[in-house]
Order: structure tokens, then sequence, then C-alpha cells
């Protein structure tokens, strides 16, 4: 598979996503559309959307309730398509979303591989290729980023390493849509700074590139252990995304993070 191939197909599942097509990225215009659900959309997407963005960056893509379309064009009419996705300007547009029971909740930036620089890397424990029938005892909260436990049946492909028998770090695959597969990955902290993630995450994303699917990676702009683990596999930056959701969600959401 080569990057035009995996660009053509990361662009054609967004188009599913954000009821668009997959050009409306390329375009040096924002694109505004109604979202909807669609059958190939990307399975744990809470779809339709109230307010959507998405840049590959060259513009916005984003996707509405029909209520909602006058406020979104406004917002990201107002600022460079960067800046929208940064605060001081998010604040505003959590002004804009207040009297509709909205916050802005979700963003991440999501990385592709480059196949001139994805390459396996080594691991100085054993490491392991694991299916959907060696993950069954898995779903805890020390493999919660490599495994989803509410969505299990989802999971189809990890790699392990392993001292001395006891599993210590896992990167693990979701078949979040047809075409692309997700990456997620734990190390135990005792573990942490010895290559083991770049090790399995390199590892599993190959054997995604043998199914004949394309990893994907998703981290926080925050998160630059995350990040330096994704480039340092050879995945490059390709879209930004954030999302609004119901206040009473976003507020609940909190209060599970300071509880755990």
């Amino acid at each position: 598979m080569t990057n035009e191939q995996i660009w053509e197909i990361a662009l054609r599942q967004s188009a599913y996503d954000c009821n668009c097509r997959p050009e409306d990225f390329l375009s040096d215009k924002h694109v505004v559309t109604l979202s909807k659900k669609h059958e190939l959309a990307r399975k744990y997407l809470p779809l339709p959307f109230e307010c959507d963005m998405v840049s590959y960056g060259n513009n916005i893509v984003a996707q509405t309730s029909e209520g909602l379309v006058g406020v979104v064009t406004d917002y990201i009419s107002r600022y460079s398509y960067a800046h929208c996705f940064e605060t001081p300007n998010i604040h505003v547009l959590d002004d804009m979303l207040r009297d509709y029971g909205l916050k802005v909740c979700f963003m991440a930036e999501y990385f592709l591989p480059d196949v001139n620089a994805l390459a396996e890397l080594p691991c100085t424990y054993e490491t392991r290729v694991l299916h959907p029938e060696d993950l069954t005892e898995l779903y805890t909260d020390e493999w919660s980023n490599a495994l989803c436990k509410e969505r299990k049946h989802l999971d189809v492909l990890g790699v392990g390493a392993y001292h001395d028998g006891k599993l210590i770090g896992l990167a693990g695959c979701s078949a979040d849509c047809e075409t692309m597969y997700q990456i997620g990955i734990d190390v135990l902290p005792e573990y942490r700074r010895q290559g083991i993630a770049c090790a399995l995450t390199s590892r599993l994303a190959l054997c995604i590139l043998e199914l004949g699917k394309v990893p994907f990676y998703c981290a926080a702009w925050c998160n630059l252990r995350s990040v330096r683990n994704a480039v340092k596999c050879g995945f490059r930056p390709a879209w930004a995304e954030l999302s609004a959701r119901d206040i009473a969600f976003v507020d609940s959401f909190n209060k599970q993070l300071k509880l755990r």
C-alpha cells in the first residue's frame, strides 16, 4: 500500500464520517454539512453530531445540525482554520454553543503511517502477536488504551511484550471502520522509557497493513509521550478533530475522570 492510497482511504473514510466528499477536505474554503448517520462511518462516532469540525490542514469541514448551521458557519468564518481548534478562540465557540446546551468536548490529532518511514522497531523483551481469543482476560484498567471493553467485538489484533511470562506492554487495534484500524498502546509504568511502546506499535501497524487495512493513531495535542511514540514509529499528523457534546455529558465525563 502506498502513501497515496492510504491518504485516499483516509479521506474517503472522513467523508463517510462527515457527510461530505473526500475532496472537500482539500478545498481552500470551509465546508459545512448536515450531520447524519452513515453505515460506513467510524463505529464509535455518536452520529449525528450537533457540532463537529475536521481539518486536514487546508480548511475546516464542519458537520452540524440544521439548527446550528448558522452558529457554526459564523464561528469558522471568524478565524483561521488552525485558530478555530485552539484557545482562546474555543472559548468563543463555547459561548456560542451554551444557549443550545452544548460545550466543546473532545479534541484530538490523528496520525497516518508513512510507509517510507514505518519499520518494525526492536524490543528487548519477548513479543507475541495476539488474536481475539488471547485478549479475553485483558479488559482491565491496565490495558484500557489498547483495548475497549465497551466494544470488545471490534478488537481484532494485538501485540504484547512479556517479561518472564508477565505481560508488560500491549498494543491493540480495533476495527473502527471497514478499511481502517485504530491503534492503542499501554505499557506498565515500571517498564516505560525502554522503547516498548514503539516496538509494539510499529509491529502492530505492519500487521494491520498486511491485512490490507490502514492503521491510524489518535492522541491529544498535550499527550507528548503518545505523539512522540507515533512519530518515532513512522506515523505523521494527518487530521485534527473537535466535537461538542451536551453539557450534561461533558460534566459527567469530567466527574468520572476525577474519580479515577
